[in-house]
Order: structure tokens, then C-alpha cells, then sequence
């Protein structure tokens, strides 16, 4: 059964990075981020649109990467639209802890699922910058940071 569920994982993980969601730059994003892995040369550009509440009403990307880059980056854009910016870093620091091993399980509501399947990166260190990468580049958008790096 564990093999069954870790293909299925596997599936949708190149789902993901063949046919990303999300993949583009919205005309209207308000806040922009590049992001760059020095260690593997991925790079991700995210964009989001904030609206006066504070929700994150848009959120894309474009870049160059390992299937687990884009697949992430596909995985978060879905993942954040909709929520206000405490919630996604929120989701962030969650998602870090659970790519590095420190928790084997991330709240995240109906998507807590959708980020387990990244949780095998744990396995392979050097993999970690690879499935946070848009993630840190969606912080520094928030913040108005033009660049992140995953050093």
C-alpha cells in the first residue's frame, strides 16, 4: 500500500511540473519576486495580486526547474489564492518544517494533502531548496523583496 500511495504522489508531482498551474505573469500582480537556487540553477518568478483586505486574490509564477520546483510552485499558487497573507506565511513555516522532517504533518485544511506529497523530500537534503523555492520567493513578494535566494 505504501508503494501504491508514494506512485501516487509521484504522479502527481510530474502532473504538476508538465502542466503547472498557475504558469504565467498576470498583468495586475502587485507584488513580484525572483527567486534563485544557486546550488541546482532553478529559478522562479512569483506574482501576486493583493488586494486592500490583505487577501492574496491572485498568485503565479514562471521559471526554470526540477520536476519538485515547479510542481511546488504549481502546488502553492493554488493553495494561497484566496488566503489573507498571515495564513500563507503561515502555510509556509508549515510547509518548511515538513520538508525538513521537524513535523510529519501540516495543517493546512483541504490542502494539507496536496503539500503531504512533497513531504519525500526530506529524504534528499539538497531537495529542500528545491521544493521551497517559490515558496521563500512568495514571502519575499509579500515583503516587497525583489530577490530571495535559497543560500
Amino acid at each position: 500500500m505504501l508503494d501504491d500511495l508514494r506512485e501516487l504522489y509521484q504522479e502527481v508531482i510530474l502532473d504538476h511540473s508538465k502542466r503547472p498551474r498557475n504558469f504565467r505573469h498576470p498583468e495586475d500582480a502587485n507584488h513580484e519576486a525572483h527567486g534563485y537556487n544557486p546550488l541546482c540553477g532553478d529559478t522562479v518568478n512569483v506574482y501576486l495580486t493583493l488586494g486592500p483586505d490583505g487577501l492574496i486574490e491572485d498568485a503565479a509564477f514562471e521559471g526554470k526547474g526540477c520536476a519538485i520546483s515547479l510542481a511546488s510552485a504549481s502546488m502553492m499558487t493554488e493553495i494561497i489564492k484566496g488566503k489573507s497573507v498571515d495564513d500563507a506565511r503561515e502555510l509556509f513555516a508549515g510547509f518548511l518544517k515538513l520538508v525538513k522532517g521537524e513535523d510529519d504533518f501540516i495543517d493546512a485544511g483541504d490542502a494539507s494533502e496536496k503539500l503531504m506529497m512533497l513531504a519525500g523530500v526530506r529524504e534528499f537534503p539538497m531537495r529542500v531548496k528545491c521544493a521551497t523555492l517559490a515558496w521563500h520567493a512568495m514571502t519575499s513578494a509579500i515583503d516587497n523583496e525583489e530577490e530571495v535566494t535559497t543560500e
